[in-house]
């Protein structure tokens, strides 16, 4: 099979394809990665596998699209998924996250530019992603913080599904409507903040009842 001039393919592609869909395709990735690290992963694994939503690629990441690659995903997944509804293991999977999630990020988001050469997708997945994962990891461990101070923790099994069901909306909507992403996320900080501040609010009226 010969292969595929990058070059020409983004020339053809135009800007848009080359570009502007895939970043902000890669933001919503990337922004999740910052909620879960392998949800969004094995979303866009899958995705790619089967060849919905038109996702695609670059060839670097085609073991991604393996089923061993897949089946670690999934297997990653739920322990993630479980692991966080444990208030002490939460934080735990939180601080790792500052490195992981960046990382994870990066690499969603490098994934999609499929019609630029390798170094460029690669530069592309760091300056989008990975910024993008940090402050969502940040933001999570804000709301959490605050769950635990004023629950007990007790409060953090349902935060965590709200962010199970928010990275989930979030992939999803970056692959069938990639050009609604920066609203999305606009809504995903908006979300998060009211969460953050009803939980510091319910904590401040139980500190003050008893007087």
């Amino acid at each position: 099979m010969p292969e595929l001039d990058i070059n020409a393919l983004g020339v053809a592609a135009g800007p848009l394809q080359t570009w502007v869909l895939p970043a902000l395709l890669g933001l919503g990735l990337a922004s999740a990665t910052g909620l879960r690290t392998f949800l969004p992963l094995l979303m866009l694994a899958l995705a790619a596998r089967f060849e919905v939503f038109g996702v695609r690629l670059i060839d670097q990441m085609d073991w991604l699209v393996s089923w061993p690659a897949i089946a670690a995903l999934a297997t990653a997944t739920v322990a993630e998924f479980a692991g966080d509804k444990v208030p002490a293991i939460d934080h735990a999977l939180n601080a790792v996250g500052y490195v992981t999630r960046p990382l994870a990020g990066a690499v969603a988001a490098g994934s999609v530019f499929w019609a630029v050469d390798p170094t460029a997708a690669a530069l592309a997945g760091l300056i989008v992603g990975a910024p993008a994962a940090l402050a969502f990891n940040a933001a999570q461990t804000g709301v959490r913080v605050g769950s635990t101070a004023t629950t007990g923790g007790l409060g953090n099994p349902v935060v965590s599904l709200i962010e199970d069901v928010l990275a989930f909306v979030t992939v999803v909507v970056a692959f069938l409507a990639p050009i609604l992403i920066p609203l999305v996320l606009i809504a995903l900080a908006v979300i998060v903040f009211r969460l953050a501040n009803r939980i510091r609010e319910g904590g401040g009226r139980r500190v003050r009842a008893p007087g």
